[in-house]
């Protein structure tokens, strides 16, 4: 009877949640998730676990986006698995849908297609799992890997030693502090009763002549119905903190930060303080994407024929002004010959006088050039070909060039 017993007792202990043994002959089931501080990744066949695993993000890591955090989970779940996953079908399921799309996305940065290359040797099909449903590999990527608290019996040896040259001691004493921190709001609401522009605010608002504002039965101001900050700047700042660095906003951009701050709280030239603070955020400067289109291929110009038949133009400004009021240097250049001619000019004169100007000292010596390359936008491109037609009678080409941080003198 105790042998019956004993093989009864080893049959409850493999019945599951036991891990399953693989078999390489079927197919794979890998359930992959990411969070802000590690991965997760659960190996299942035929609806068994097989294998659990999990690791924390690395320094660098912990600034990629989500896309290429949850990427960088089923690239994990891979090399984890390897021996099992290399040569067999496998299918990843994620709660992150646009990496359904990965392999027929038109546009990856340099980590996505080294690591697109590696899950290319695979025959595997990613499928969507919505985040709910996938509640292990999720648990798995919030676990936590550092924040345990380490247990151990007191050594009491000194008192031990004390006892035995029989010294009075001490009984054995516990020391708790708890300190209790006032919640944003009772600092704001502190804030207010020392500020002295919220007194000016309720005194008008005795007066009728802020109708937006109010008080409640507590004497706390609102705006309409929003709290106000008063111009404090340490608490703003924790406020915008808050709003931007915390776990749950992760970094949002100007116009979303100040859309969820504008609906509980309110102060002055707020629009322009949010967008300062998120400009002076190094982690989003860090990480911010590009949203242009690539560059197109570059046009050379073609090589000059002749000396003065392609010229260019540029102007220098900001120099002291002279005795005649000129205060720039227009700057015209032959791009066979590398001769030049510095013309003093104002920063008042038109077209129409820079014209004048291009006739009496380069046309009148040179001739009419056939293209005029420049960085100077419109003015070169379309104003000043215009005046000098007018002028002259001839027809110019003219095709920009490398744009400059300078503008043309107003």
């Amino acid at each position: 009877m105790q042998s019956l017993r004993g093989v009864q007792n080893a049959k409850k202990h493999l019945e599951p949640p036991v891990l399953a043994q693989p078999d390489i002959t079927k197919p794979f089931d890998v359930y992959c998730d990411a969070s802000g501080s590690g991965l997760g990744c659960v190996l299942m066949q035929e609806g068994r676990v097989i294998a659990y695993a999990s690791c924390q993000l690395r320094k660098h890591e912990v600034n990629y986006p989500t896309h290429d955090l949850e990427l960088l989970a089923v690239v994990y779940a891979l090399k984890k698995w390897r021996h099992y996953l290399l040569s067999n079908t496998c299918h990843i399921y994620t709660d992150h849908k646009s990496l359904k799309y990965i392999f027929t996305q038109p546009e990856l940065n340099m980590r996505q297609r080294r690591w697109l290359e590696l899950i290319k040797d695979y025959d595997l099909e990613v499928h969507y799992h919505p985040g709910k449903a996938n509640v292990v590999a999720d648990a798995l990527s919030r676990k936590a890997h550092c924040n345990f608290i380490e247990a151990r019996p007191t050594v009491r040896v000194l008192c031990c030693e004390i006892g035995d040259i029989e010294m009075p001691t001490a009984l054995e004493a516990e020391l708790y502090n708890l300190v209790l921190e006032p919640t944003i709001k009772d600092q704001i609401i502190a804030a207010q009763k020392q500020d002295k522009g919220m007194a000016h605010i309720r005194d008008e608002i005795d007066d009728k002549k802020k109708a937006c504002f109010k008080l409640d039965e507590e004497g706390v101001l609102w705006f309409k119905n929003r709290l106000v900050v008063p111009k404090d700047m340490e608490l703003r700042k924790k406020i915008l903190d808050e709003a931007h660095t915390s776990m749950f906003t992760l970094h949002p951009g100007s116009n979303k930060m100040y859309q969820d701050l504008k609906q509980k709280f309110w102060w002055t030239r707020m629009k322009r303080e949010i967008a300062k603070y998120v400009s002076e955020c190094d982690v989003c400067q860090r990480v911010k994407a590009d949203h242009l289109k690539p560059a197109g291929m570059l046009q050379p110009l073609a090589v000059p024929a002749w000396k003065w038949e392609d010229i260019h133009m540029d102007f220098i400004v900001g120099l002291p002004r002279t005795q005649k009021g000129y205060d720039s240097i227009w700057v015209i250049i032959d791009r066979f010959t590398k001769s030049a001619h510095f013309i003093p000019v104002k920063t008042t004169y038109r077209a129409k006088q820079y014209a004048e100007l291009y006739i009496s000292r380069i046309v009148s010596l040179h001739g009419v050039p056939l293209t005029i390359t420049s960085d100077r936008g419109s003015f070169v491109f379309v104003t000043l070909p215009g005046a000098i037609t007018n002028r002259s009678g001839n027809q110019l080409n003219s095709r920009f060039g490398i744009p400059s941080s300078n503008e043309r003198p107003s």
